[in-house]
């Protein structure tokens, strides 16, 4: 018998085709919980590709053949902590993390590493649905809808081909990173609460603000600055966050 990550991956057309339904990559070894996935989203519309490593994960996603990705943390060939940098390194497509470990510590770190959002297992049909919809709409929303290139002194923020440079040096960006910075940059020299980054980045006000210290943090590192040594990104204690441009010296 061929080893599974060298078999193809498998596509399933929806039973109830709705015109333009995202198609969903899923990433999960073991074949009953995949034909139930595949079962559910299928009825519902999407089309679904499936594969049952990492690897072929990598190969689907740097083919471009998907919308949207739920991935397995348990695979057999590759964590899929790790699989999901990976798949970060590649494309923006949205990924939802399905995982048996109920950890706010690991939770975090794979909403750092680039998830877009998590579900416990078990979980119903009706659950996956809503959050992959949650998931579809945030991504939607988040992109800009006007090409504009918004400068902050050094800073250049391109909207339409979501590129971003400092001082003529491009900026290695994650998706949220890229609208978490153009978000700012639309707003520069105005104090930004939280909530309102949720709203605004995340379209959930009433989400976890952990998350977004936890992308601001990873975006300073990016602009070569730390909290007690801001250059474009100021914390202003006890309200929220503004960007702007350093003072001419």
């Amino acid at each position: 018998m061929p080893d599974s990550s060298t078999r193809p991956p498998t596509a399933y057309p929806p039973t109830a085709p709705h015109p333009n339904a995202p198609t969903v990559l899923v990433v999960e070894d073991d074949p009953r919980v995949r034909s139930v996935l595949i079962r559910h989203l299928t009825s519902v519309g999407h089309p679904v590709r499936s594969v049952g490593t990492a690897l072929g994960a990598l190969r689907e996603v740097a083919a471009g053949d998907c919308d949207l990705v739920l991935l397995d943390l348990g695979l057999p060939d590759l964590d899929g902590a790790d699989a999901l940098k990976m798949i970060r390194s590649l494309t923006d497509v949205p990924v939802i993390i399905s995982t048996a470990r109920d950890d706010e510590n690991e939770i975090v770190r794979l909403l750092n590493d680039g998830a877009d959002d998590y579900l416990v297992k078990p979980f119903s049909g009706s659950h996956l649905s809503a959050r992959i919809a949650a998931v579809l709409r945030r991504f939607a929303a988040a992109a800009p809808p006007a090409s504009e290139v918004l400068r902050v002194g050094g800073l250049a923020v391109d909207t339409r081909r979501r590129e971003a440079a400092l001082d003529g040096q491009p900026l290695d960006l994650t998706r949220r990173e890229f609208d978490l910075l153009a978000y700012l940059a639309a707003r520069p020299g105005t104090v930004v609460t939280r909530r309102q980054i949720l709203a605004g980045v995340w379209q959930d006000s009433y989400g976890s603000v952990q998350t977004i210290d936890v992308h601001l943090s990873w975006l300073r590192r990016k602009l070569g600055e730390t909290p007690t040594r801001p250059r474009y990104l100021y914390t202003v204690r006890g309200v929220g966050f503004r960007l702007e441009a350093p003072p001419f010296r």
